[in-house]
């Protein structure tokens, strides 16, 4: 039978951002940029390449669902490196699942982390407003209620746990938190992932915790979750972190990506992907273990990322409510009316941005916290970004 939940995931912010759009024919006279698509434009490295065609005797075999003993052991290796790890050790079998990027397992949260009941009552799941749409896929989908915590300039662009309901707090089963905050680029801090942590584990819920820009950031690194459980001295219980290639190694189209954290959550990752998970094959395999080895590339990655971000305080500063985020690639501006302001872009310059009423929903006064803003992700090469953010001050200061 029908799955009558899927009609409430119809207004998917990219259908939307074509209807608004529809009928409209940019200026002849400018080259079209589409910035609304987080999509990495820097060169993947050729790491990629060689390592696929020196492992091309893997596509003849059958790749393990949860990922290669090579990979497990260098995506150990490298949370232990990038998060300074000593008294936490990680098991690559029982702490760590490979999959087809994060996009897929932070959906399959939602089948392994909320039961059909908590405490008795429809589940809560907790969602950042703004919010990567699979959260609420992963929500929908399993019948649990979506709440929306806005994560606005008055809460540094990250949700407010410390004064939430204690009824809801009962009632959460998983809650999602992303850092650095995709669109706003705020980044949570060690204490702050702590009381996360704690709060999981006092009221029984999951944090899962999508640090898939983790390695995109302009001067400190992002703290971890896995960092933070190692403060606490008390496991990985309740916590599961999410991290990918696509945007550390701009290989979006590589689909592969990791889970870490409490052993339970991993093994039932296993037992799903073991039904109804598509393995990542061995070729990819090999070449996602070849690009966690490398920081490199990652370290180069970040400066050109850097230099665009120099470019936007010199032509944005003092405008549009800009500010430089501390991660992610993303400028989350303040234009009053975002879809007003990506109609005009659109129309008068060619370039194409998503309203920031796209990525939200109207919390409980029936605000939506992305109304006055657009998103504009600064993935392409420094001369694109320069003429296409040139043009948008033309057109919107």
């Amino acid at each position: 039978m029908y799955n009558r939940d899927l009609d409430r995931l119809t207004d998917y912010p990219f259908d939307r951002l074509r209807a608004l759009l529809d009928g409209i024919e940019p200026p002849a006279s400018a080259e079209p940029v589409i910035m609304s698509l987080g999509e990495p434009q820097h060169a993947p490295p050729k790491l990629i390449h060689e390592t696929i065609a020196a492992h091309a005797d893997g596509w003849a075999k059958y790749p393990p669902v949860a990922g290669s003993k090579e990979l497990l052991a260098t995506i150990s290796d490298w949370l232990t490196r990038r998060y300074g790890l000593t008294s936490l050790a990680l098991d690559p079998v029982s702490n760590i699942v490979a999959v087809n990027g994060t996009k897929e397992a932070l959906f399959m949260a939602g089948d392994i982390c909320v039961p059909r009941t908590k405490n008795g009552r429809r589940p809560a799941v907790l969602i950042p407003n703004p919010f990567y749409q699979v959260y609420v896929g992963a929500t929908v989908l399993r019948g649990a209620e979506p709440v929306y915590l806005s994560a606005t300039k008055e809460t540094g662009f990250l949700p407010d746990f410390e004064n939430l309901d204690v009824d809801l707090l009962k009632r959460t089963a998983l809650v999602f938190l992303c850092s650095p905050a995709n669109p706003q680029g705020a980044i949570a801090s060690l204490t702050y992932l702590k009381k996360a942590i704690d709060l999981a584990r006092e009221y029984n819920f999951i944090l899962a915790l999508d640090e898939c820009y983790a390695e995109i950031y302009d001067k400190v690194p992002p703290p971890g979750g896995i960092e933070a459980a190692q403060e606490l001295g008390q496991g990985l219980a309740n916590l599961l972190v999410f991290h990918s290639l696509s945007k550390r190694s701009n290989a979006p189209g590589l689909r592969s990506g990791f889970v870490a954290g409490d052993p339970q959550l991993i093994k039932a990752f296993r037992t799903l992907r073991n039904y109804g998970g598509a393995a990542v094959p061995l070729p990819l395999l090999a070449a996602s273990a070849a690009l966690w080895r490398d920081d490199k590339h990652a370290d180069q990655n970040r400066m050109m990322y850097r230099a665009k971000f120099d470019r936007a305080d010199q032509l944005l500063g003092g405008k549009l409510g800009y500010y430089r985020p501390k991660g992610g690639f993303y400028l989350w501006l303040d234009v009053e009316d975002g879809e007003d302001a990506a109609r005009r872009l659109w129309t008068e310059g060619a370039i194409k941005v998503i309203p920031g009423a796209y990525l939200a929903r109207p919390d409980q006064d029936g605000t939506n916290p992305g109304n006055r803003y657009v998103r504009i992700a600064l993935v392409q090469d420094p001369e694109v970004i320069d003429d296409a953010l040139t043009r948008m001050v033309e057109i919107l200061a």
